[in-house]
């Protein structure tokens, strides 16, 4: 018996690699990123925050004091990067 050829168009598509964004930032989550660029911020200080967590951004660090920051993980960077702001 012979086996059977799948044409191309048959054949399942790979996955599309993941993207950082999935949508578009709000001119109020680059701020945020901006002004993530030069120190850590106390946790939920601002409101776009968990938006930029869910997309993996930012993430939370525990601070000397005990007490809850937010800094920009490589994703967030890279964003700045790509606007050649870093």
């Amino acid at each position: 018996m012979k086996t059977r050829d799948i044409p191309a168009e048959a054949a399942p598509a790979a996955p599309k690699k993941p993207t950082i964004l999935r949508r578009l930032l709000s001119h109020h989550e680059l701020a945020t990123l901006l002004l993530l660029l030069n120190a850590p911020i106390q946790a939920f200080a601002k409101p776009e925050i968990p938006m930029l967590q869910e997309a993996g951004l930012v993430e939370t660090v525990a601070s000397d004091a005990g007490v809850p920051q937010i800094r920009l993980t490589p994703e967030g960077n890279a964003v700045l990067r790509g606007l050649g702001i870093r």
